[in-house]
This record gives structure tokens, C-alpha cells and sequence, in this order.
């Protein structure tokens, strides 16, 4: 219980501490080259239903709850680079997403009708929740910090690199573990090229807008019992999606970590 207000660089802090642990134990093989192609498509028919597809909409209902001028201006143009990806690549975040899914063989309908499996229906129903009844301030830490963010969170916000440029872009995508391990072309990757060019300033304006205006030993508490959440339930929501792959604890190396960020 927080009993006296924190100083913005102690309560940032508090808030990468548990972004630190947004890590979990399947992540590797979801990165590596041991899943099937059918392995994979559970992951990804998941990831698009619960969050990918809807993101902008979860983002808009966070806007309508009238925040400050200042972060009304930050989420705005962040829905507009994923509804339209009209600061960067010129297309939608969603579809992007189905164009990398179609450079991997699906098929766009496998994409249109997915039946959640329960941790992932109990994390939508959470994000939901969190976008239309809770203060827009909530909606932001659920969207903006945890949803959006990453294990890699830390490193951005303290140390953050300057701007990548297109040759440090596509090397990155060459990088990529779709490319290495799955023989996706690296045509089908403009998401990540997207997020390669507005992620660094996403990141930071998230925890700006956030550390700014959970000011009372209430609203911080607020916040991290918020993101303390999030991750509880994403970990569960995790735990579902490698289950329905098949995938045991037991099989992995437990302490290794991945700097892979998801696919959103």
C-alpha cells in the first residue's frame, strides 16, 4: 500500500518492475524454429482476436472518457497510426497483421471467426472492462504501458536509442524469427516495420502520460495494482495459448529470457 506520494521516478519505477516480468515461459519456442505451422496459427489466431484486431477500438474508448488535453493529442495519434498507419506504412495495424499471417500460408477467413479458449476470453473481458468502466487513467496503464509495452520496456525508457534508420529497419526485420526460422518473406512485414518507427516514442509517451497524472498515493496505488493485473492475467492467457500447442513447462530452460517483443 502506497501511504505517501511517490516521486515520478520512483513511481516509473515501480511501474518497470513489474514490465520486467512481462516475460513468459513458452515465449522461446514461439520465437525459434520448434512449432509447427498449425502450433503457430493457434498463437497467432489468439493474439488477433483478443487484442491485435480490436486495439484501436480499446484505444478510442480510453479517448472518449475526456482525459486531459495533452493525452486526448497522444492517444489520438495513436489511433490513428493503427487504424490507418498513416505515420508510417500507410496501413492499418490489423491488417498488417493479416498480411504477415497470409505471407505465412493462412488463409485470411481462418482469421475472421476464432474461438477464444477461456484464459483468453477472461483477458479480453478484462480489457474490456478496463476500457469502458474504469478512469480513463486505468484504460491507459492496461493499453499504453502494459499492452503495448514489453520485457524491453526498461531498456527503452532509461537508455532510449536514437531513431533507426530504414537500412537499421530492415535489418531488423531480416532478424526477424518469422524470416529466420518460418521462411516468411520480409514483404509481409511492414508491422514490424511500423512498429520499428513509432514504438520508441509510443513507449515514452505512455509512461509520460501515466507518471504525470497518477499523482495521489491513490491513483498510484490505482495504477499498479492495474499493471500488477495485467500481467497476472496475461501470464494465464499465455499459460492457455501454450497448452493448446501442446507445450509443457517442464520442456523449457527455466531462467532463459528472449529480447523478442510480441507481435503487437
Amino acid at each position: 500500500m502506497i501511504r505517501k506520494q511517490l516521486r515520478p521516478h520512483e513511481f516509473r519505477e515501480r511501474l518497470l518492475s513489474i514490465m520486467d516480468r512481462k516475460h513468459h515461459w513458452a515465449w522461446l519456442h514461439f520465437t525459434g524454429n520448434s512449432l509447427t505451422k498449425d502450433q503457430l496459427k493457434i498463437h497467432f489466431q489468439q493474439e488477433y482476436a483478443v487484442y491485435v484486431r480490436d486495439f484501436p477500438v480499446l484505444l478510442a474508448r480510453t479517448l472518449g472518457k475526456n482525459p486531459p488535453l495533452e493525452v486526448r493529442t497522444i492517444l489520438a495519434q495513436n489511433i490513428y497510426e493503427e487504424e490507418t498507419g498513416g505515420l508510417t506504412v500507410g496501413r492499418s495495424h490489423p491488417e498488417l497483421f493479416l498480411t504477415m499471417m497470409m505471407g505465412l500460408g493462412y488463409d485470411r477467413t481462418e482469421f475472421q471467426q476464432v474461438a477464444l479458449l477461456p484464459s483468453s476470453r477472461s483477458y479480453r473481458s478484462w480489457l474490456d472492462a478496463i476500457s469502458m468502466k474504469r478512469h480513463w487513467l486505468l484504460g491507459a496503464t492496461a493499453l499504453t504501458i502494459f499492452v503495448e509495452g514489453s520485457v524491453n520496456d526498461r531498456q527503452e525508457i532509461l537508455s532510449p536509442a536514437k531513431p533507426k534508420t530504414t537500412e537499421e529497419i530492415e535489418d531488423v526485420v531480416r532478424q526477424h524469427p518469422l524470416v529466420q526460422h518460418h521462411g516468411l518473406s520480409s514483404d509481409s512485414l511492414d508491422l514490424v516495420r511500423a512498429h520499428q518507427m513509432v514504438e520508441a516514442a509510443h513507449r515514452h509517451a505512455a509512461y509520460k502520460i501515466v507518471v504525470a497524472h497518477a499523482v495521489k498515493p491513490g491513483q498510484q496505488q490505482a495504477v499498479i495494482g492495474c499493471l500488477t493485473e495485467a500481467l497476472q492475467r496475461w501470464l494465464r492467457y499465455r499459460d492457455g495459448i501454450a497448452r493448446a500447442c501442446g507445450l509443457r513447462k517442464a520442456s523449457m530452460d527455466i531462467g532463459q529470457t528472449t529480447a523478442v517483443r510480441e507481435s503487437h
